[in-house]
């Protein structure tokens, strides 16, 4: 072609001619036409709507001309892509990508290209890629590809672009915190919550529905704002005022024995609720009792069980039904208490209680708080973790039990011999502080708490589980800058439960976080006879270390505040003798308190579930009440 034909092309092409454009082209081809003119004709024919042909002009551009080879293929793959093509869009792409590993806009070809044709691990190959673009529609990607990743550090670079595309939104914002608090980017967490918080507490339910029920637990101690937080999918925006008048009213055939289901996928044994569960659930009396599990699993931990899930009774595996046919079959089966164990925490199905099941629903064990748009009748708790003052922030009525509302096995808790602090790698002379709640909920307030406490026991360590090398440089950073040098730190690897246990005991004295205290970490620093030094809370998450505590009659153990707490531990640390008699205390009433005895637990359990019974047969509507202790047990249960 002639370089006045093509520059005849060119100037057709730019004054949007196209027709002209190409008619000049097909007239002036020749012979062997150069990657200049093919890639014209490619633009040209892309643009009159024939994209086959322009990927074929293009891949003709690339084997013509080796500078501009990669870009010219980069479009023949975008137009493969756009027709629908997928296996040419793919094979062009993926081999190009060997020589462009960087390109963004290959990445986001092939991602798309991928998912649609069926191939999610590819696609999730090009996430990192993805991440380096400022671009909305690459890291929105990004975002989708990395759903259900939550260890790769790359998330806080994806969700602090996403929240800085979207400073005044919610969600990003919210998603933001969350991501950052499980690599302890305490700079992140502060900046949130300086700048963003004070904004979307003024504004109330606007902004605080943007945030998870979890996430906001993990901060925050209002149960004001705590019931606001309802970025909850599967029942965000129920009407469970109605939907309850209307279940209440639907027919039911009572039974002699009353009916129990319990609705749960953390049903395997090495789970911490089934740690706490176990005994109680296999001491339930069958002459008056019929249990049902209705199991959603997953197979990869119900392959995990040791072979207890045989003894616990019927169970239902409702994980490949919808939840409208879940609520079928738990209706079939005529169940008169169904019991939420999992509530808004992770993978729960609590849309199937807003589907009308039982006479009776109840949440229990597995959320600390109100389930907001979750059609609940009551909520199990006790007088410490539900005082009255909690009756307005919550729609649930309450089923207050008498001692504690956790329940603790002590058949199938493993208790091994200690290990040797020699063995740990912790210090023979020092005070060792252990703190092994998850790294989410070491919040800045905690923080300063633990440095508080280190600082003013100069002679002690802190023996703390944060997993992660960067979790991990992130908190000592964060510790050196509140005077508490990295020597002064000892991390503890992740490790099965029986050689947790057994480590546990080789420690002084347990930490607790807040405003999301330990609940089975406590139970477990516990159960291994270390006794924990924590402060009354101002909501239910806050307030279950001193349920437990006091549960095992070790109430000293509970100072009035966050200053009170740093007192006690710093004293603790200086006196042997009495961190020896508190150790022995713990220990020694693990066997004679209440916190332990499963089946005593399940008696008032049971008398809990025959009270709400009786209310829902005689057609009266769910109102408070407290379950009255059993006299006082004088032997030891194991």
């Amino acid at each position: 072609m002639t370089i006045h034909g093509f520059a005849a092309a060119t100037a057709a092409y730019e004054r949007a001619d196209y027709i002209e454009a190409l008619t000049i082209l097909n007239g002036s081809l020749g012979n062997a036409p150069g990657p200049d003119v093919l890639a014209l004709l490619g633009a040209t024919l892309e643009k009159l709507g024939l994209l086959a042909e322009a990927a074929e002009a293009f891949e003709q551009a690339a084997r013509s001309s080796s500078a501009e080879a990669n870009l010219f293929l980069r479009k023949a793959a975008a137009l493969h892509f756009a027709l629908g093509n997928d296996d040419a869009a793919q094979l062009i792409g993926l081999k190009l990508q060997e020589t462009l590993p960087g390109d963004v806009e290959l990445a986001y070809i092939l991602a798309q290209s991928c998912l649609r044709s069926g191939d999610p691990a590819i696609a999730g190959r090009m996430a990192p890629v993805l991440v380096t673009s400022d671009r909305r529609e690459h890291i929105e990607l990004a975002a989708r590809l990395l759903a259900e990743e939550e260890r790769d550090p790359i998330l806080l670079t994806l969700f602090s672009k996403i929240a800085a595309l979207d400073p005044d939104d919610p969600y990003a914002q919210f998603k933001y915190l969350s991501v950052a608090r499980n690599f302890c980017d305490y700079e992140a967490i502060e900046a949130i919550e300086r700048d963003f918080w004070p904004r979307a507490m003024a504004a109330g339910p606007a902004m605080l529905c943007g945030e998870t029920g979890y996430s906001n637990l993990l901060h925050c101690g209002d149960e004001r704002l705590n019931r606001l937080a309802t970025n909850n999918t599967a029942t965000a925006g129920a009407d469970i005022v109605t939907l309850a008048r209307q279940r209440r009213m639907r027919a039911h055939a009572w039974a002699d024995k009353i009916r129990i289901g319990y609705l749960s996928n953390d049903l395997w044994d090495d789970h911490a609720t089934m740690r706490l569960f176990q005994s109680v659930l296999t001491a339930h009396d069958k002459e008056r009792f019929d249990i049902t599990l209705y199991c959603y699993t997953p197979e990869r931990f119900v392959g995990f069980d040791g072979g207890n899930r045989k003894s616990w009774g019927r169970i239902v595996h409702i994980g490949r039904m919808s939840n409208a046919e879940a609520a079928n079959a738990i209706r079939s089966d005529g169940i008169d208490i169904l019991v939420d164990l999992k509530g808004h925490t992770g993978g729960s199905r609590t849309g199937i209680l807003n589907r009308m099941v039982a006479p009776v629903q109840v949440a229990w064990l597995g959320f600390p708080g109100s389930t907001v748009d979750v059609d609940c009748d009551y909520v199990i708790g006790d007088r410490i973790v539900l005082p009255n003052s909690s009756k307005p922030y919550y729609y649930e009525k309450f089923c207050r039990m008498p001692e504690s509302y956790q329940p603790n096995d002590p058949v199938h808790r493993a208790l091994p011999p200690a290990r040797s602090r020699a063995e740990l790698g912790l210090p023979e002379d020092k005070v060792v502080f252990a703190a092994f709640n998850t790294q989410r909920k070491i919040t800045p307030t905690v923080l300063d708490c633990w440095a508080d406490i280190l600082v003013k026991a100069p002679h002690s360590v802190l023996w703390v589980m944060v997993d992660g090398e960067l979790a991990r440089g992130n908190f000592l950073k964060a510790m050196a800058s509140r005077g508490v040098s990295a020597e002064r730190i000892i991390f503890a690897p992740k490790t099965d439960y029986t050689s947790h246990i057994a480590r546990l005991q080789a420690a002084d004295i347990g930490l607790d976080t807040f405003p999301y205290n330990g609940h089975t970490t406590t139970s477990d620093k516990l159960w291994a006879g270390l006794p924990v030094v924590t402060f009354k809370g101002s909501n239910f998450a806050s307030r279950v270390s001193e349920s437990l505590l006091t549960a095992l009659g070790v109430p000293e153990l509970v100072a009035d505040d966050r200053d009170g707490a740093v007192a006690l531990a710093v004293h603790l640390a200086g006196s042997a003798q009495e961190r020896d008699l508190l150790k022995k205390k713990t220990a020694d009433n693990r066997f004679r308190a209440p916190l332990f005895d499963a089946e005593r637990f399940c008696r008032h359990l049971e008398t809990a579930y025959e009270t709400m019974a009786a209310r829902a047969r005689n057609r009266l509507p769910p109102e408070h009440f407290d379950v009255p202790a059993l006299p006082a047990r004088t032997s030891a249960f194991r």
